[in-house]
């Protein structure tokens, strides 16, 4: 104390480690808590049993005592109990389709992947952490604009699984739902960017090319964050009302575009077949009259066929029908019979001669 009574201040020194022991005193501070931690389990468990056995050897208050080598006993029991459960703690199982990486107290996530089956670890310290590696879909719709500045909304199915050799990356960047905070963001920037660069009408001729170029950014950009990607396709792809009406419109004025041309056509051609048809029965007339005037017989021949025409038809018909020669078509030049107009003659047995 000073002269005046009152207390003096102390200066306490500040304790400042070597810088070896930085590194080293959290790693035997882990180390310790964790022996502790297994002595403690132990020594509880241990009293459990010497609980049990005092139970198991005495019956109610008044019952015999439990011999003295009972109490040794219990504590083999315990001991052994104890080791059983390290043992089944220092191994852990890999199932099918899953990769595990180590999380210890002391040195935090490691960076070795185990695979499938069964693996070592320190009890109480280190503890396993299981990856789901298999392929999993995710469908991921995305509305984004055109370059002719229409509203497309166009769906995307990814196939994606993590990178076996970059769990250890993965679990310290992103955890187990690494999908769910990577894969939208990454597909709806990309898909802006690609469909930017195309029209509405190339966006449905030219598909596949939009497919694959969405799938080539989206490999690469999801590569930064280890994961990988086998499959993206398009699922769907729509406009909005405005423009599906507006499409459907100019359709249909194309078809009847189409649909007047093909009358005028069938016009034109309708009007040649009519020319041409009449160049044909006017030539088919003046070669008829020029076969007439050159060979009366043409007419005769004219006849023959017509009759016989006729007789064919009268002969097919169910009904029995009688008709003399003028229907028959036998008589069109009135009295004149089918021998010509000119007298025939021809000698009889006696000298002379007969006509019609």
């Amino acid at each position: 104390r000073r002269a005046d009574g009152l207390p003096c201040s102390r200066r306490r020194r500040k304790w400042s480690p070597t810088p070896g022991l930085k590194v080293v005193m959290p790693v035997q501070r882990a180390t310790r808590r964790a022996l502790a931690l297994a002595r403690r389990e132990l020594s509880t468990m241990r009293d459990r049993l010497n609980d049990l056995g005092a139970q198991m050897g005495g019956s109610g208050g008044g019952g015999p005592s439990m011999p003295s080598g009972g109490g040794s006993a219990a504590t083999a029991v315990a001991t052994l109990a104890g080791a059983g459960v390290l043992a089944y703690n220092s191994f852990f199982t890999v199932q099918g389709g899953e990769r595990a990486v180590i999380w210890s107290r002391v040195a935090g996530v490691k960076d070795s992947v185990f695979g499938e089956g069964m693996h070592l670890k320190v009890p109480l310290i280190e503890y396993p952490v299981h990856f789901d590696v298999r392929t999993r879909p995710r469908n991921v719709q995305s509305l984004t604009g055109s370059k002719d500045l229409q509203m497309v909304n166009i769906t995307l199915r990814v196939l994606s699984k993590p990178s076996i050799d970059d769990l250890a990356f993965i679990y310290k960047r992103l955890g187990h739902d690494y999908d769910d905070r990577v894969l939208p963001s990454i597909v709806n920037e990309v898909t802006k960017a690609v469909v930017a660069g195309y029209n509405a009408s190339e966006l449905l001729t030219k598909r596949e090319q939009v497919s694959q170029e969405i799938r080539h950014r989206l490999v690469r950009r999801s590569a930064d964050f280890r994961i990988v990607l086998e499959d993206v396709s398009i699922t769907h792809l729509s406009f909005s009302s405005e423009y599906t009406a507006a499409v459907e419109a100019k359709q249909v004025a194309q078809q009847d575009a189409e649909r007047a041309r093909y009358v005028v056509e069938k016009a034109m051609q309708e009007k040649k077949s009519i020319i041409v048809k009449a160049e044909g029965e006017a030539k088919a007339a003046e070669l008829v009259g020029k076969a007439i005037q050159n060979n009366p017989g043409f007419i005769k021949l004219r006849k023959i066929e017509t009759a016989k025409e006729i007789a064919a038809t009268v002969s097919r018909a169910q009904a029995r029908v009688f008709l003399n020669s003028d229907s028959l078509l036998l008589n069109m030049l009135g009295n004149e019979s089918l021998a010509g107009d000119d007298v025939t003659k021809a000698p009889n047995a006696k000298g002379g001669y007969f006509s019609k």
